[in-house]
């Protein structure tokens, strides 16, 4: 992930991101909204904006990057042909009354 950060910031100063985002198709707005667990925050926008941060020690990540797609329940960002896969293992679903979702492998519930 730092290399993909690294690779992100660098395409960044060259593109303008926005024009390249793709919006999140009416079957995944579930996944749209501010969403935090252990160590982690990721928003989605319906305009397909993806903001991301990762704190573990040692290795900080903080990304704005685009959506590219989704795969299944999985997702795509980056910038240019720089891309990641987003794993989402637990799609968005209530629980209790919250909705939560399991990315990367840490549980998220969302909290807009």
């Amino acid at each position: 992930m730092r290399k993909l950060a690294s690779l992100v910031l660098a395409a960044g100063l060259l593109s303008n991101s926005a024009a390249w985002a793709d919006p999140v198709p009416l079957d995944k707005m579930d996944y749209v909204g501010n969403w935090q667990g252990k160590d982690m925050q990721l928003s989605l926008s319906k305009e397909g904006k993806v903001e991301y941060k990762r704190g573990r020690p040692n290795d900080q990540v903080n990304l704005s990057i685009d959506l590219k797609g989704f795969k299944g329940n999985s997702f795509e960002a980056g910038v240019a042909f720089v891309r990641t896969t987003f794993v989402v293992s637990k799609p968005p679903q209530r629980e209790g009354g919250k909705w939560k979702m399991t990315v990367d492998g840490v549980e998220l519930t969302r909290v807009d």
